[in-house]
């Protein structure tokens, strides 16, 4: 059998390990947490980021849209004009 002071000591490192293992099991999840709330922000941050640029894009002046500035090379533009496009390439290949 063994002796008190050997139980003692044998129940206080138990003791000591179950406060340990909550302890760091409250640190890992805490530091998931943390994780996966920055992870969920960066994504927000992305997501406003595309939709401003998308935005930006939309509401842009028609003449900034071109390189020249006259001529809409976008063939989704309501203001495209397809006659005007087709000169300017040839132009473009006559150089």
């Amino acid at each position: 059998m063994a002796t008190s002071g050997v139980n003692v000591l044998r129940y206080s490192a138990l003791a000591f390990g179950v406060f340990y293992g909550f302890y760091h099991q409250r640190s890992l999840s805490a530091q998931l947490k943390a994780n996966e709330i920055n992870r969920e922000f960066e994504h927000k941050e992305n997501l406003i980021q595309k939709a401003k640029a998308e935005y930006t894009k939309k509401t842009m002046p028609s003449q900034s849209k071109t390189a020249g500035g006259d001529v809409i090379t976008d063939p989704n533009d309501s203001n495209f004009d397809l006659e005007a496009y087709l000169t300017m390439k040839m132009a473009d290949e006559a150089k």
